[in-house]
């Protein structure tokens, strides 16, 4: 077993190398396929190469015959003459391990042997350890090994470094074991931006058809050569078309060829190419991107190297008229394609090495013959260090099996729900069955109290001055004619609720003979349409009002149709971006129906809302009701499923359980709830309740306690206010709540609403709303905004 600090260790290092580059192997690049090879499988490098810019050797590089390569002196014999009796021991046991069959041994012996190979690699071609990005590759490769050693290994591991270079420096000048190590490199780019032609560059033969004039690559080949004796194996593809909408089809074909082609044989390494002469302000590769995107899926683009080619050109001029300087052009170039591929693969933690190529006979060269660009580097040689860090890194993630540590992709915004706030939600949620009808029956209950009121009726008639008249009034008669008009109003909207109470309940109690009536009523008679009012608008950019776009019948088919207004827009079509539509019928007998459903289309967002109730309301009480809700959260869509029974125990009391389970993403949160209210009085009402809601082994509870004191023209005017108190758990931490809710009239015209809460954790939040039609309120508001204003300022410490 691993002791707690090494398991630490560990993880830690584990973390380090899977996000030290912030893509991920394990999408498969080309789906099925699967590879032979000792190293590889469908899963590609997590680890990003950054173009290096360290100094390198490359005295040893030779195409022909790679055991003429020179080496370092001080190699060989001298370094053999060093070795003490353990480090010979430790020597021949990493000796023996490679020459086995390497599927046989253990995960830490692969990344040794990984380890010795790339160290002959580097020496080969004459690469210096001090290179940035090999020790970056060799640091990592240490890790790794790190990782999969367990406790008895750890000693082990942290010696092996200094004896796999002594014995890679021993291999190449033996020669023996023979180095087994290749690459496959896929090219793709679009015509004559030098693809074969760097192929030819690379193997130093004419392998590949060129020309300058039209397209030289016609069909898929594959291209093998050999360098320092290194098999490298290039799939050499047809040229993409520029992005336009009659070369979509072609191109869509081309890559699928490719798709099919290199299916059973994955690329290790994937040259994307692009002329560094041809990108200036105008270019836009987006659509060209993103189909190869959405062919290949993102994780092409893992181990990707972005080739700009002719990248000897005379650079452009400045802003002063001046050629800008080499550096300053290049990375204008590679950001803006880099800023095209984030958004094909939305993503913009991507980061693609990028490699300057120039074919060009007449460039610049050294004394070995090698094109050197004007930033002083040869670019083949940088070629071969990307390729092999590269193709190593991609088999170190294999060996590690890194599964879904890093996706490529957009950044996922929908964060899951708290269950605290679900079970909230859930516990406030009551389903509305119709629009017009009401089936809380405590309010029935207290309607039956005023059903032998006749006092509207028993008024005697009055006389409606003109405004001319009423201005003749003294004071005290104005404030009684509106008093007098006050009172009437009330006693009339009584009326009007008193007769809406007994036909919902001779509907329940006859409802078949009524439902008869109803039917050839409304057959005799139809409804006709009725225009809504016009809806406020806020000022436009148009000469003309454009109120009469948004006008709204309310027709006989009990549809309701009405555009949603944003208040906070400032397009130039007023704020109007979506629509709600609201309905609500009786299907069969007492069994009521009712939907409604906003959806709203931004120039990037696009959100909905709908609910759909079924109810049966029994004529014993009792109603029954199922509702499913759904909202958009982000990109995905919330989706919850209500069932609620509420029962009227007795003449003041009514209970309402409910059950709910929602489902957002891949997850789904199940809730249960019992709620119950009490009249007490004509005026106070006190409601109670709990409930619970779970997801993955987790359990929220949470219930509330409230009273809630109605205004003494109850049920007309809605004037309350309430306090309630709140308790959520979970995991053994929970959070107390106070909330007031409280809507009165200031006077005949002004009304008030102010809300607030408060928790124990010290957060809450104050909100007064008022409207009136005298304009003297509106000093207030102002005033209350102002005061609030200045509550929000806290001192500052010296």
């Amino acid at each position: 077993m691993m002791s707690v600090k090494d398991w630490v260790l560990s993880q830690l290092l584990s973390n380090s190398l899977a996000t030290s580059r912030p893509l991920s192997a394990n999408d498969s690049l080309l789906s099925e396929g699967h590879l032979d090879e000792e190293f590889r499988s469908e899963a590609h490098t997590s680890i990003r190469v950054p173009v290096s810019t360290g100094s390198y050797h490359h005295s040893g590089y030779n195409q022909e015959n790679p055991n003429d390569a020179p080496y370092a002196s001080g190699d060989s014999q001298e370094d053999q003459d060093n070795f003490s009796s353990r480090q010979i021991e430790g020597r021949d046991s990493i000796q023996s391990d490679c020459t086995v069959d390497v599927k046989k041994l253990d995960p830490v012996g692969k990344i040794e042997c990984l380890q010795i190979k790339f160290l002959r690699l580097l020496r080969r071609f004459g690469f210096s350890q001090d290179n940035l990005l090999v020790s970056k590759v060799l640091y990592r490769l240490q890790l790794a090994m790190l990782i999969r050693a367990g406790e008895s290994d750890l000693r082990r591991v942290n010696i092996r470094i200094d004896r796999a270079q002594e014995i890679a420096a021993e291999r190449e000048v033996s020669g023996l074991p023979k180095l087994d190590f290749s690459i496959k490199i896929l090219v793709l780019g679009k015509s004559g931006v030098g693809k074969s032609s760097t192929i030819n560059s690379v193997l130093n033969q004419m392998k590949a058809p060129t020309n300058a004039f039209q397209p030289a690559t016609d069909h898929i080949q594959e291209i093998v050569g050999t360098v320092n004796g290194i098999r490298i194996s290039f799939i050499d593809t047809p040229g993409l078309l520029p992005s336009s909408p009659s070369s979509f089809r072609k191109n869509r074909k081309i890559l699928h060829s490719v798709k099919q082609f290199v299916r059973k044989s994955p690329p290790d390494i994937i040259l994307y190419f692009e002329r560094l002469d041809l990108i200036n302000m105008g270019y836009s590769d987006f659509p060209l991107l993103k189909l190869v995107t959405e062919v290949f899926n993102p994780a092409i683009w893992f181990n990707t190297i972005l080739v700009m080619t002719h990248a000897s050109s005379s650079l452009p001029e400045g802003p002063n008229g001046y050629p800008i300087s080499y550096g300053s052009f290049i990375s204008h170039c590679t950001d803006l394609v880099q800023h095209y591929i984030h958004q094909a693969v939305s993503d913009t933690k991507l980061e693609n090495p990028v490699l300057l190529v120039d074919n060009h006979p007449h460039c610049r060269t050294d004394s070995k013959g090698e094109k050197i660009l004007p930033n002083g580097q040869v670019w083949k040689y940088q070629f071969f260090l990307l390729c092999l860090c590269t193709k190593v890194l991609g088999d170190v993630n294999n060996l590690l099996d890194f599964r879904d540590s890093i996706q490529l992709g957009p950044f996922s915004s929908n964060r899951l729900p708290s269950l605290p706030h679900l079970l909230s939600s859930f516990l406030k949620h009551h389903t509305e069955l119709k629009l017009n009808e009401s089936d809380n029956k405590i309010d029935e209950v207290l309607l039956s109290d005023f059903e032998e009121d006749d006092g509207y009726d028993q008024l005697p008639p009055i006389r409606i001055l003109t405004k001319a008249q009423f201005e003749k009034l003294k004071s005290s008669q104005k404030k009684q004619y509106l008093d007098e008009l006050d009172y009437r109003e009330t006693l009339y909207l009584r009326k009007q609720l008193l007769e809406e109470s007994r036909r919902i309940r001779e509907k329940l109690s006859n409802s078949q003979g009524l439902a008869a009536e109803n039917h050839s009523n409304d057959q005799e008679v139809a409804p006709e349409p009725v225009l809504l009012p016009d809806m406020s608008v806020p000022p436009s950019f148009d000469s003309d009002c454009p109120v009469h776009r948004y006008r709204c019948l309310l027709t006989s088919d009990q549809w309701l149709a009405r555009p949603v207004l944003d208040p906070h827009g400032w397009d130039r079509d007023v704020g109007f971006d979506g629509i709600n539509l609201e309905t609500s019928a009786e299907i069969r007998k007492n069994v009521f129906t009712r939907v409604t459903g906003q959806m709203s289309k931004d120039k990037q967002d696009f959100s909905i809302q709908s609910e759909c109730a079924v109810g049966y309301l029994d004529p014993e009480g009792k109603t029954y009701s199922v509702a499913l809700d759904v909202q958009s959260g982000g990109k995905e869509l919330m989706c919850t499923v209500h069932g609620n029974i509420k029962l009227r125990n007795f003449k003041y009391n009514l209970t309402d359980c409910g059950v709910c389970v929602t489902s957002f993403g891949n997850k789904y949160f199940l809730g249960a709830k019992v709620e119950d209210s009490i009249v007490v009085g004509k005026r106070m009402k006190l409601s109670m309740s709990a409930g619970q809601m779970g997801s993955g082994g987790q359990v929220a509870y949470g219930g509330s306690f409230g009273a809630t004191l109605r205004g003494r023209d109850y049920p007309v005017r809605n004037d309350k206010v309430g306090v309630s108190m709140t308790v959520l758990s979970l995991d053994r931490e929970t959070v107390l709540g106070l909330n007031l809710e409280s809507d009165f009239r200031l006077s005949r015209s002004t009304k008030m609403c102010v809300n607030g809460n408060i928790n124990s954790r010290k957060m809450g939040q104050l909100c007064v709303k008022t409207s009136s039609s005298e304009r003297m309120e509106i000093a207030l508001i102002a005033a209350i905004s102002i005061f609030r204003v200045l509550l929000r300022r806290k001192p500052h410490d010296d």
